[in-house]
């Protein structure tokens, strides 16, 4: 994309999905291996049990994960946890076993294609949606629950017989997981690859047109995607990588946050009943049970724990053009879970009506930029589902917006949380881990998705 092409239909979302091959065939697997999930109290799940002495809830293999509590204080609060810099605590989930997000790919007739699987959860609003080839925790890939064993599994196992593109362990949401992480492989393949049921060879064209055409393409398949390179030419940054990672650095260093576990029933603010655990006046998110059943699974039926935010949320960049090179304005996040203090995310990350009870002036810089953006300038806009192994029904709205502002300014004292970086230097912090939050992994999928779209220019949406 160059900064002369427009395309008014950028910005027109439409769900055109249905005339996908993938999405045909998506929903005849759903057809035929449909998985049926209900709601069920915490107290009654068959495998997992309540601490007696924490309150903690955890599987009783000792294996999968465990529902616990986190207290954060921030640096400048007092001895007694009060004042300006007043915490919160919060349930968590702990789950300190690294996953395998693995996209296999192959070139098929001089076109490079990605191995997918229709893959149900539990969480998912609409059942089954694009995944990587290999989506799998330790304890499902070793079998803990006993059941069958993970299709193409070895690929990933032993990548070194093959071309690596991606490998990298990344994070996961920060608010809502403790520390954890997933190991992002692409690994291409010239040899023959047997077609499992469910599987599916697909192109990254294909792809970038499903994630704005309807909610297809699940959250693991989006975040492997991102480590696939950028379309266009570097360009010219504004800032240099050693500047970028020197300004990351320095926010890591001030540590505004301690963060420990706390026994699930030391949380407080937050009420536990045989049904779920929920916030006192109902906010953030609920903790609640699932029983699930389908055929096509590793094991056909079981129970467990879920996170289910009481509404949805905004994930959006600020899009600006300067000498023709694409730039995003990302901001630096602190979440508690993080392994690393701090990580670069979106311009824009939150659930709006976490703030609805507090003055404007603590509501995120830029939510109101982004929320009053004339639709000519939102160039990506789609709804689209978090993890479904561990969130029921978590779904954002995620945003490219074009600008020709200075946004920088509009954030006021919080300028230097925000940064313009390009596309080619996003891929670059994509090579290590810590760097490039799962939020933003998801929107620089969706971000390729609009700048391979040879329709689409920046039109007025540029600076010098």
């Amino acid at each position: 994309m160059n900064e002369t092409e427009v395309s008014e239909a950028a910005a027109g979302e439409t769900d055109a999905g249905a005339a996908e091959p993938s999405v045909a065939w998506l929903r005849d697997v759903g057809r035929r291996s449909a998985m049926r999930v209900r709601r069920m109290p915490l107290d009654e799940l068959e495998g997992w049990e309540t601490d007696p002495e924490t309150g903690d809830i955890r599987h009783r293999s000792g294996r999968f994960f465990t529902v616990a509590g986190l207290r954060v204080q921030r640096q400048d609060a007092d001895a007694r946890g009060t004042g300006p810099g007043t915490g919160w605590s919060q349930p968590i989930i702990d789950q300190p076993e690294v996953g395998v997000l693995g996209l296999l790919a192959k070139e098929i007739g001089g076109v490079r294609h990605f191995l997918v699987q229709a893959k149900a959860e539990p969480g998912n609003h609409n059942e089954h949606q694009l995944s990587p080839t290999v989506q799998a925790t330790r304890s499902n890939y070793t079998r803990v629950h006993r059941g069958r064993s993970v299709p193409y599994l070895s690929y990933f196992q032993d990548p070194r017989r093959h071309r690596v593109l991606a490998d990298v362990r990344q994070s996961e949401q920060g608010a809502w997981f403790l520390r954890k992480r997933n190991r992002n492989m692409i690994v291409e393949v010239t040899e023959d690859v047997a077609l499992a049921d469910g599987f599916r060879w697909t192109t990254r064209t294909e792809l970038h047109r499903l994630l704005a055409a309807g909610d297809y393409v699940n959250m693991d398949a989006r975040s492997v995607l991102s480590h696939l390179p950028p379309p266009g030419a570097p360009g010219t940054p504004r800032h240099s990588e050693g500047e970028l990672l020197s300004w990351l650095t320095a926010h890591r260093c001030e540590e505004p946050l301690r963060v420990r576990r706390v026994p699930l029933r030391a949380v407080t603010g937050w009420v536990r009943t045989p049904e779920r655990v929920a916030h006192e006046h109902e906010r953030y998110f609920d903790v609640i049970g699932v029983h699930a059943e389908s055929a096509h699974r590793e094991v056909t039926s079981w129970q467990q724990p879920m996170l289910r935010p009481r509404e949805g949320g905004v994930i959006a960049f600020l899009l600006r053009w300067f000498d023709g090179t694409p730039h995003v304005l990302t901001r630096v996040h602190r979440e508690p879970g993080y392994a690393d203090v701090a990580e670069l995310g979106p311009t824009v990350q939150c659930t709006p009506g976490n703030y609805a009870h507090l003055p404007p002036s603590a509501r995120p810089p830029l939510l109101a930029e982004i929320l009053a953006a004339p639709r000519a300038r939102i160039l990506f806009d789609a709804t689209l589902s978090e993890e479904g192994g561990r969130f029921y029904h978590a779904r954002n709205r995620y945003l490219v917006v074009a600008t020709d502002r200075d946004p920088q300014a509009l954030a006021g004292d919080h300028q230097d949380l925000f940064r313009w970086v390009t596309p080619h230097q996003l891929a670059a912090l994509l090579q290590h881990s810590h760097y490039v939050n799962v939020q933003a992994r998801s929107l620089i999928a969706c971000l390729h998705s609009l700048l391979s779209a040879p329709s689409v220019h920046p039109g007025g949406f540029h600076g010098r």
